[in-house]
């Protein structure tokens, strides 16, 4: 909660000196707003913080990448997934032949709905079952209710897929049917 005299900010429960006078740390607080005001003291409002999911630090001019990023060491050489392995008869941990790979929005965005579509889904996958083994109809709102939650999942990850702008990311509706 940043406070302002002059150029200086000063914090909340911090001591501070302004014009050759002391201010004990917890002077902003017991000091009125016309106090405040009589030193020069002004409020800086907080800055706004943006959604995390999109943004690093909360900051709208460090948006998180959109696409998935093959990384590469400081001298551009491609990286790998480490796994467990020998070097020199002890264990170790070496490379295989697994790229490394920064998920991007995308990338997660598409497994969290894949991952909410196959949760709703779960509810009635023993109707499915029950139709394969024993041939029992599944009821008609439920086959319905189903194809409605696939259909979505398609459609939504369409859509993410075709987003260029993480500010086209946040606007999509990202909800299934109910």
């Amino acid at each position: 909660m940043p406070f302002k005299l002059g150029t200086k900010t000063i914090q909340l429960d911090t001591p501070f000196t302004h014009n050759d006078i002391q201010y004990p740390a917890n002077w902003i607080r017991l000091a009125s707003e016309e106090d405040k005001s009589a030193i020069g003291m002004t409020w800086e409002g907080d800055a706004v913080r943006y959604d995390d999911r999109f943004y690093w630090d909360g900051n709208i001019n460090n948006p998180k990448a959109l696409e998935d990023k093959l990384e590469v060491d400081q001298d551009g050489n491609p990286m790998y997934v480490k796994v467990l392995g020998t070097v020199d008869g002890k264990p170790a941990m070496v490379d295989s032949t697994e790229r490394l790979v920064t998920k991007g929005l995308k990338s997660n965005f598409i497994s969290q709905v894949k991952t909410t579509a196959g949760t709703i889904l779960a509810k009635t996958d023993w109707m499915v079952i029950r139709k394969a083994e024993r041939n029992v109809d599944i009821p008609t709102a439920v086959a319905t209710y189903r194809a409605s939650v696939v259909t979505k999942a398609t459609e939504l990850e369409a859509s993410i897929t075709a987003v260029t702008t993480v500010e086209q990311l946040i606007a999509l509706d990202l909800s299934f049917p109910n």
